[in-house]
């Protein structure tokens, strides 16, 4: 009987903690996830020329935020793109990565400020601001947003799989409506199926 009661208690202690699994085994809280622009209207279309991403559309100068806890991967505060070149490297002007403690990386590009604080390897929670809404690099003449791209971690040469692998609209309509939905299962997969570093295939 005492073998009962404790072991009762010790189940609901671990789904008070972080819910069970059906197996019985723990399972860890699920990454909180916010939309990438706050306290602004945006809107955003569901695909982005030929290859996967998000252009959210907003007000210059609105917050632009970490959409899930991890650590900031690269930041690029120096407008480097030329349009006689068209590098596409550098196509992002201004632009801030994390890679989410999910795994995904996210990536946000065109910003007109990036936040003092915000460096390579620095801790970041859902929601903590990164920088401004803009038009620097090749969003240069256009209407302000933030290109926001979903990938796994690669060396940074690979910049065209940063740019964007998985279309990220499905999950902005997540998080714009408060619900708590991942991309991670949906990138591995990517991952596993195109291989780590796969050939640029368009807009290269």
């Amino acid at each position: 009987m005492v073998r009962i009661l404790v072991a009762i208690g010790v189940a609901f202690a671990m789904t008070w903690a972080g819910g069970t699994t059906a197996a019985g085994s723990v399972a860890s809280p699920s990454p909180s996830y916010v939309f990438p622009i706050q306290d602004c209207d945006a809107s955003y279309g569901r695909v982005h020329h030929d290859y996967p991403a998000s252009d959210v559309f907003a007000r210059e100068g609105c917050p632009i935020v970490s959409v899930t806890d991890g650590v900031v991967d690269e930041v690029s505060r120096r407008d480097r793109w030329n349009p006689r070149r068209n590098d596409g490297a550098t196509r992002g002007g201004l632009s801030v990565s994390i890679i989410g403690d999910d795994g995904v990386r996210y990536y946000y590009s065109h910003l007109s400020v990036i936040n003092r604080r915000i460096e390579p390897g620095e801790r970041v929670t859902a929601g903590r601001r990164l920088g401004q809404v803009g038009r620097t690099g090749s969003a240069r003449g256009t209407s302000p947003h933030v290109h926001f791209g979903l990938s796994w971690p690669t060396p940074h040469r690979a910049w065209w799989v940063r740019r964007g692998m998985l279309a990220p609209a499905p999950y902005l309509d997540a998080w714009r409506d408060g619900k708590d939905r991942s991309p991670a299962r949906a990138i591995r997969e990517l991952r596993d199926d195109r291989g780590e570093i796969p050939p640029c295939d368009a807009a290269c």
